[in-house]
């Protein structure tokens, strides 16, 4: 078992508004345990957009990381000294990660993407070149990347729809400019370009969509985007929601023969990346899914 041996307290928390829900503290902690870091405590605190500098600003040298849930994630951008080219990309950081070589800087991380990414791929998606991203804001943006990542196309090749209720974000449109993929929108609650997509992202709270009586079936000779050779898996959908259960969106999708990814798969495969950005050390995943399991079970 690894040892961080006698020392100062290494601190990390979850922050954003609100963040009683977050399950980040029980991942974090399950790896702090199965890794012997009995120097390192990982805590939540509520956290808005005005109060963010100044809790930052405030946090003494015993800081390791932070991990940002909304609405923090582009705030969190301009207190990094190092943006990762992903994280600049998309414009948004779900980590922040003091420097080891220099304490005074901090980095800013994406690791949603690799969390999206991995979610899809467990459900069948491994290689998927269209997307309908339900929203426009960071997770979206993530989503979008997570599409440049694994996609088997060209960019040109490659199609995102944004179901929005007004306009796309322009930082989401830019986005997906500079990754030259085809772009489409439509109005909340238009659920007809979900029959011609690989994969579905829905970034918004599952009572804010309308028209769930009207998701398509799942296709009779969908495209091979499972990891088998030969395999139909398609349409998935992945609703980052996480933590009330079954969310109508899903409900429908599997009453119509899609694939469902989780959102707590997505939670559990970001966390590990935040784990070994913020301590250096091989994440535990199996520790940690089993913990999550449990706080699920609990709920």
């Amino acid at each position: 078992m690894l040892s961080e041996g006698q020392g100062p307290t290494r601190r990390c928390a979850v922050w954003g508004s609100p963040v009683e829900h977050s399950l980040s503290p029980v991942l974090h902690r399950a790896a702090y345990a199965a890794l012997g870091l009995d120097g390192w405590c990982y805590d939540r605190r509520d956290v808005d957009v005005v109060a963010f500098p100044s809790a930052f600003a405030a946090l003494d040298g015993t800081w390791r990381g932070l991990s940002l849930t909304m609405p923090l994630k582009e705030v969190a951008l301009e207190a990094a000294s190092l943006v990762t080219p992903l994280a600049a990309a998309t414009g948004a950081a779900n980590t922040l990660v003091r420097e080891a070589e220099d304490p005074s800087r901090w980095s800013a991380h994406n690791t949603d993407v690799h969390g999206i990414a991995t979610a899809l791929r467990l459900a069948g998606a491994a290689d998927w070149s269209s997307l309908l991203v339900v929203g426009s804001g960071a997770t979206a943006r993530s989503a979008l990347a997570a599409l440049a990542t694994v996609s088997a196309v060209t960019a040109r090749d490659a199609r995102v729809v944004f179901m929005v209720r007004d306009a796309v974000r322009a930082a989401t449109l830019a986005q997906a400019s500079e990754a030259g993929v085809q772009v489409d929108v439509v109005t909340m609650g238009d659920w007809g370009p979900a029959a011609e997509v690989d994969v579905v992202v829905s970034t918004v709270p599952p009572l804010s969509l309308p028209g769930l009586d009207r998701l398509p079936e799942a296709r009779s000779s969908a495209p091979t985007v499972g990891a088998k050779k030969g395999t139909t898996v398609g349409p998935v959908l992945l609703d980052v929601v996480y933590g009330s259960g079954e969310t109508p969106l899903q409900r429908a999708a599997r009453q119509r023969g899609w694939s469902v990814a989780e959102g707590t798969d997505m939670l559990l495969h970001q966390a590990t990346e935040q784990v070994r950005l913020m301590t250096g050390h091989e994440p535990p995943l199996a520790a940690m899914a089993s913990a999550l399991r449990d706080a699920l079970a609990a709920r």
